[in-house]
């Protein structure tokens, strides 16, 4: 591979919106994720997470109206034949939805459906087939990995169920894992298993990993560059522990100011007045402005655009904090 090609990003992401029925979801998302790296989106439901995602893999109804531009090392996924996207999805960009009960088919076995995507994205067939179902469950974790192969969903837990997605996720050995709130209706003890999983998988296949999720503890632990999307936009993006120490809009800053504190003494958590707007009814100038503390006039003269504030440091606010050394990332605690 040439120098040139060996700098590109495994996936960029540039100026893709997203209108249905005329009305703009997503205004101009600009997204890069590197081989191995690991990559966060946090933001209240709403804010066009999942939405990028399943824009950028096609996955969005007919209705939907997608411009912009997805690469992958270079090849252009918007408005892709239909043979070049079902060869992406699940071969080189694989998706984990936030509902495995509703994503696993409730009348097939287990072993039949991670077959069928050996059988796509890799070719298998007969007894290979069986022999690598078997070791990708228990490379997930699942125990008596034999047994399980012939269960249905309904007899496994949540968090069997949500290690036989990720193992079907890796079945086409992807080069990025999207996961989209993978650990939502799972306790906090077997959240922790799926995340460990997660990035051990990463670190070993040099995987990249998009984590959505609401819980910036997970992703303060998990990531190692955050993204933080407000109705449909990037309004700040940086490296985890420089995001997490020094957090620069406002928005931002409310997410974490709702964090309890483990430790210290315990204080009021301070919510984030009212709720993401309507995209059909957004104000005229930063979609933030009317439940940010810091309101003024010149706030609604027009949408902030993203721009640098500090070496790898980009927010979408007139307004710049100071900007101090981030602390390690080892002698952080978030809930």
């Amino acid at each position: 591979m040439s120098e040139k090609g060996a700098a590109l990003p495994l996936v960029a992401i540039r100026d893709l919106t997203v209108a249905f029925d005329g009305v703009k979801v997503l205004h101009g998302i600009d997204l890069a994720i590197g081989r191995g790296e690991a990559v966060g989106l946090v933001g209240e439901s709403g804010c066009g997470k999942s939405v990028t995602w399943l824009a950028a893999l096609g996955l969005l109804p007919k209705k939907a109206r997608v411009t912009g531009s997805v690469t992958l090392e270079g090849r252009e996924l918007i408005d892709a034949e239909p043979a070049v996207l079902d060869s992406v999805r699940g071969g080189r960009v694989a998706m984990i939805f936030q509902d495995p009960a509703s994503a696993l088919n409730p009348v097939l076995r287990l072993g039949k459906q991670v077959g069928e995507a050996l059988a796509l994205h890799r070719g298998l067939s007969g007894r290979a087939i069986a022999a690598e179902a078997r070791r990708l469950f228990d490379l997930v974790g699942i125990p008596d990995a034999a047994r399980r192969l012939d269960a249905f969903p309904h007899e496994l837990s949540g968090g069997q169920n949500q290690r036989v997605m990720i193992a079907m996720a890796l079945a086409g050995e992807p080069d990025l894992l999207v996961a989209d709130e993978p650990t939502t209706a799972l306790d906090a003890t077997i959240q922790a298993q799926i995340l460990e999983l997660l990035t051990r998988i990463r670190r070993e296949t040099n995987m990249a990993l998009v984590l959505i999720s609401h819980d910036l503890g997970v992703i303060s632990e998990t990531c190692d560059r955050v993204c933080v999307m407000y109705a449909g936009r990037v309004i700040e993006t940086a490296r985890s522990d420089a995001l997490f120490e020094q957090p620069l809009h406002p928005y931002t800053q409310g997410l974490l100011a709702a964090l309890p504190p483990l430790e210290g003494v315990r204080r009021r958590l301070a919510p984030i007045e009212g709720n993401v707007p309507e995209p059909w009814n957004l104000p005229s100038g930063c979609a933030f402005a009317p439940r940010c503390p810091h309101h003024e006039p010149a706030c609604d003269a027009g949408v902030p655009p993203l721009t640098a504030k500090a070496p790898e440091r980009l927010a979408a606010c007139i307004r710049t904090s100071p900007l101090k050394a981030p602390t390690p990332r080892s002698e952080r605690v978030f809930a």
